[in-house]
């Protein structure tokens, strides 16, 4: 009888002789069948490598398990191809055991490694040879088969002859091969049997004991106390549509108890439909004989949850014909829906014993006044308030909600809090702490591990907490603190016998961070199905949220567009303005804004100058000539060219204020360096700059990611030195220190790179906002030698698209197949991105030819094609195909990294830039008085602050100054301008600087202020000595405010913590309403209006 692996011969033979021994085998000797089909597993996997030439990286093990898995890495293969493979792997190591029963295992495997051969031979044989269904051979009387001596030799002669073949084929380029390979594999039909072989594998990852072949209602496994096994083929009675009894595919049970059926379908069944009506159908047609094994009815439903599975992994955009459908049949209400995974024995447990409704009216009842205990946790109001916003909204039924606090306003004490309630009211069972970086991790485990909450207990003391270091959980487990891409890792490349997460892990996960990384999902053209793994539309962040059942909160300090698409508007918003208002955080004053001469004038470099440049092959410096002019303004210093001189220019005249041998007195420093090699050319110029003062050689340290070899522990260590010993006081860094870390005795940010992200900015301002009361911080400064400010983009309105990788070429190849007008006006747009990102970086000779093709710049270009309609889009993008490929193939200075300019250079200029536009301060306060005379009728606490000031509320005045921030107006900066421009030195309050540019009254300090208002209140009444200590109290609480109320005593903890209101009303004899009045009086007594 013919091999069924015949079609390889002409390309293969000696795949095709292997297959066929296998066949030959299948039913004398199964074991020696399953050793063949690992053979040509092995066989395939190294004419891969030949014929890419792909060679393992040196630390990877040369074995064929790692050959697979750098294969699914670098996309030459799919995930079920891989699983194939390692299927076929594990096959042919079971079968030098002797005595296993492997006939069903080899029945199961052998069409499997038929499939992967057709695949490999339409990608690496012929392409045109079409699938042809695979029928395992029938059993033949003849004698058993047995390989002779002429046989082996034959064989070995042909796998010979392949793997010459394979040495010598010229390589594809990756891109192109793994294109082909994608295409090929998702046109590769799939079985329902390979189907059964996958949720084999995926049920086994997840803690269930499974498997087709062997744990079969047939062949005679029952449920057992201790295991959790699904049980193949499980009989049910009669069901609708069929006078046979039925079998479910799965039956699982958790020890005795039948908790729930699967069943499974071939990989293009549209399986939505499947989980509403046979799976249904199965769990009413539970046998009055297994009634034993039920936990409970649920209307005619004797199973509480059922599944359906064609084994396509989860993508949201193909939903009803991919992932696991779910239906939880226990109340008529609930909706099927899909999931990304399997739940574990113990997840199922735990969703038949939850309550929501129960732990909705638990935490209602939970009190919060533990969260503001002076001995505990102690939450600000802010806090306290994000909270209860939160938990209203779970008790709503959200299952998503975003906060928006500022840096440095306590988020992870906050989330503290709320995990804490969370827990104790049993709202949620196990919750998951992701983070996007090591260090937030480490820093969120510190938090859970000292800071006390009730009895002085700690979080990490009273619940289980499993750490970054732990890849699993437990029953008892009640917080994982994790990272992203950890949880990547164990999701989705995790070997195929290997313990994975369940879906059901986790019933909360609160993102930190969360405007990091999220790249929005594009909508998915159906032609660019064939030409990727369909996880690339997925993002890292996006894939573990999706992952999970379970509610998700978001933390960000910045939320941008994306974050707000994923987890909607935030239920509870608290700004830096408001933080910084109410004293819990620190502003910043007018950044120092440096230049040179060669930051102005920009630096030039001629066609055919010798320049110096950082080879990115070798990373040693080269010299090359210019082919043409090239022009340097100063956002690109320190990125595209590399200036010593203008580096040490501006360093030294920062290193004037800076005085890195008394952090305790005047902080620490923060530098921003654009590149690793920039950092470390700023070290060597301070080091060198302060070589007099006899520093400590801690002092000035690089803190990035390449620092002791990227060794996660040590980096860990150097930040933690930076946040609490006295050095390093300078620190230099790319971007490992951008967000979230917590050091506050940083009182001076340097930028010495260009940021073009607010949100990234914003971020980086963050580092420096935070209170530090023991070094006396009341503002910290900024210095911006490179015109940060001047390219910040004003707001991040265009989200990332979902596929940077993805190539002009590949789009143009997708347009050939689309149809749809919105698939077609999104490559369109994707086009277009791709060339406003290509378009600073372009040559003027390759800028022109592009002008010569289209008639267009490529800027023009772009814009034309993101508001064209799909016919004109089409018609532009078919018609310049051309143009647009060999504009994708322009490398900018091919190996060349930045190029580094000697030039000399000199400092020109160091000035303050005060308000949103940063003007001069004489410009600055003269805005200030336009915007007050233009508003004046417009905001009614400005007429409050020039008539009666006395009536200001402090609701008012916050509602003001938030105002005037929009507007660029801060109190610190117009003292600072006022300071400059008069040659003098003021600190007052915001309302005498509003009288003074509305009323023209004498603009007096803050101290000479409250000293007249208490002398004028001493002169009116004879206090007792009682009564003087609370007015020294009022004195230091005024110091920081800018009017008194009696709210003050009510609301203020410093105040409350002296006996508040009615202590202080005691003590004034009932008459401490009038005397905050009068004191009111006083304090704007400057000889302008009052009413």
């Amino acid at each position: 009888m013919a091999s069924s692996f015949s079609f390889l011969r002409t390309q293969f033979p000696g795949l095709e002789k292997t297959g066929e021994f296998a066949e030959r085998y299948l039913y004398s000797d199964s074991n020696s069948c399953l050793f063949k089909l690992g053979l040509l597993c092995e066989d395939i996997v190294n004419k891969m490598f030949d014929f890419d030439n792909i060679t393992m990286p040196y630390q990877m093990k040369d074995t064929l398990v790692n050959k697979i898995r750098l294969l699914q890495e670098d996309e030459y293969i799919t995930e079920d191809l891989a699983r194939i493979m390692h299927r076929l792997r594990l096959g042919g190591n079971e079968a030098r055991h002797e005595g296993t029963d492997s006939l069903q295992k080899a029945k199961l495997l052998l069409p499997q490694a038929y499939s992967l051969c057709e695949w490999f031979m339409q990608v690496y044989g012929d392409y045109s040879y079409q699938h042809q269904e695979y029928h395992l051979p029938t059993e033949q009387p003849e004698a058993a088969f047995v390989e002779s001596a002429k046989d082996k030799a034959e064989e070995a002669r042909l796998r010979k002859q392949d793997n010459e073949k394979a040495q010598k084929a010229v390589p594809v380029p990756q891109q192109e091969r793994s294109k082909t390979n994608l295409q090929a594999a998702n046109r590769r039909p799939k079985t329902e049997a390979e189907t059964r072989c996958l949720i084999d594998e995926q049920l086994r990852q997840v803690g269930w004991e499974a498997d087709t072949t062997a744990l079969r209602y047939s062949k005679g496994c029952r449920p057992a106390k201790g295991r959790n096994l699904a049980i193949a083929e499980w009989p049910t009675d009669k069901v609708p549509g069929n006078e046979e009894k039925g079998y479910a595919d799965y039956a699982l049970f958790i020890g005795k108890e039948l908790v729930g059926i699967i069943e499974a379908k071939k990989w293009d069944t549209d399986i939505s439909s499947v989980i509403s009506y046979q799976c249904k159908d199965y769990a009413r047609a539970i046998r009055k004989c297994d009634e034993e094994y039920l936990p409970g009815q649920w209307q005619d439903f004797k199973v509480p949850f059922v599944f359906a599975a064609n084994g396509r992994p989860y993508v949201q955009q193909l939903q009803t014909k991919s992932g696991i459908w779910f239906a939880d049949l226990r109340r008529a209400g609930n909706i099927p829906r899909a999931m990304a995974g399997w739940p574990s024995p113990l997840g199922l447990k735990e969703m038949l014993q939850e309550n929501t409704a129960e732990g909705n009216a638990a935490l209602d009842a939970l009190p919060y006044d533990f969260l503001q205990d002076e001995n505990g946790l102690h939450l600000r109001d802010y806090q306290l308030k994000a909270v209860q916003a939160v938990d209203n909204a779970v008790r709503c039924g959200k299952r998503t909600a975003l906060l928006a606090m500022a840096t440095g306003t306590g988020k992870t004490r906050t989330v503290l809090g709320m995990i804490y309630r969370f827990l104790k009211a049993k709202r949620f069972k196990r919750i998951l702490f992701l983070v996007d970086r090591n260090a937030l991790g480490v820093q969120a485990q510190d938090v859970f591990k000292e800071v006390k909450l009730e009895s002085l207990q700690t979080l990490d003391q009273i619940y289980n907490i499993k750490e970054l270091t732990d890849k699993l959980i437990d029953a008892e487990t009640a917080v994982h603190v994790a990272t992203v891409q950890g949880m990547m890792k164990r999701i989705m490349y995790a070997e195929s016998e290997e313990r994975i997460p369940a879906v059901s892990d986790y019933d909360l996960i609160i993102i930190d961070e969360a405007h990091r990384g999220y790249i929005l999902d594009k909508e998915m053209a159906e032609a660019e199905q064939l030409y990727r793994d369909q996880r690339d539309y997925q993002s890292k962040y996006r894939y573990v949220l999706d992952y999970f059942n379970a509610v998700k909160i978001a933390l960000t300090a910045t939320p941008a567009l994306q974050t707000t698409e994923i987890f909607g508007e935030p239920v509870y918003t608290y700004t830096y303005r408001e933080a910084v208002l109410d004293g819990y955080l620190i502003d910043h004053d007018a950044p120092h804004q440096l230049t040179t001469k060669l930051s102005e004038q920009g630096i030039q470099l001629k066609k055919g100058d010798t320049v110096k440049y950082i080879n990115k092959q070798t990373g040693e410096l080269d010299t090359a000539y210019l082919d043409d002019d090239v022009d340097f303004d100063v956002d690109q210093f320190n990125r595209r060219v590399i200036v010593p001189e203008f580096n040490k220019a501006v360093l030294a005249e920062i290193a004037k204020n800076l005085y890195p041998d008394a952090p305790e007195t005047y902080g620490k420093t923060l530098i921003y360096a654009a590149t690793d090699a920039h950092a470390d050319m700023i070290v060597s110029i301070l080091q060198e700059l302060y070589a007099k003062d006899n520093l400590d050689s801690d002092a000035i340290m690089k803190i990035t990611g390449s620092v002791a070899n990227g060794d996660q522990k040590k980096i860990q260590e150097k930040i933690k030195r930076f946040k609490n010993e006295r050095f390093p006081s300078i620190v230099v860094t790319v971007d490992l220190l951008t967000t979230g870390i917590d050091v506050p005795e940083i009182t001076t940010l340097v930028f010495m790179r260009c940021v073009k992200s607010r949100i990234l900015f914003e971020q980086m301002l963050g580092r420096a906002t935070r209170r530090c009361d023991k070094i006396g911080k009341d503002h910290f400064e900024i210095y911006d030698p490179v015109g940060v400010y001047n390219s910040l983009q004003p707001v991040v309105t265009m989200p990332a698209v979902a596929n940077p990788q993805i190539s002009v070429q590949d789009l143009l190849k997708q347009l050939d197949e689309a149809e749809a007008a919105e698939a077609i006006t999104d490559i369109a747009k994707q086009v277009a991105l791709k060339l406003r990102r290509k378009v600073n970086k372009l040559d003027e000779q390759t800028k022109k030819e592009f002008v010569l093709a289209t008639g267009k710049d490529v800027a023009a270009f772009a814009g034309e094609l993101q508001q064209a309609d799909a016919a004109k889009a089409k018609e532009l993008l078919l018609q310049h195909k051309e143009a647009l490929v060999q504009l994708e193939k322009y490398r900018a200075g091919g190996n060349m990294g930045g190029m580094i300019y000697d030039g000399k250079d000199e400092l020109t200029g160091h000035t303050r830039g005060y308000g949103a536009h940063k003007t001069k301060p004489g410009d600055y306060l003269n805005d200030f008085a336009a915007y007050l005379k233009s508003h004046a009728n417009e905001i009614a606490a400005l007429h409050i602050i020039c008539t009666r000031p006395k009536d200001l509320t402090k609701a008012q005045l916050k509602e003001l100054l938030l105002t005037l921030d929009a507007n660029g107006f801060t109190a610190l900066q117009l003292n600072d301008a006022y300071s400059e421009y008069t040659n003098s030195t003021m600190v007052a309050g915001i309302i005498s600087l509003i009288r003074r540019y509305m009323l023209g009254t004498e603009l007096v300090s803050k101290n000479s202020q409250l000293s007249r208002a208490f002398d004028k209140l001493n002169k009116n009444h004879k206090f007792t000595p009682a009564q003087q200590k609370w007015l020294d109290i009022i004195r230091s609480y005024m110091q920081q405010q800018d009017i008194l109320s009696v709210e003050a005593f009510k609301e203020d903890k410093r105040l409350q913590r002296l006996g508040g209101y009615a202590r202080a009303q005691k003590i004034f004899a009932d008459d401490l309403d009038n005397i905050v009045s009068e004191f009111n009086g006083y304090l704007y007594e400057d000889g302008g209006k009052t009413a």
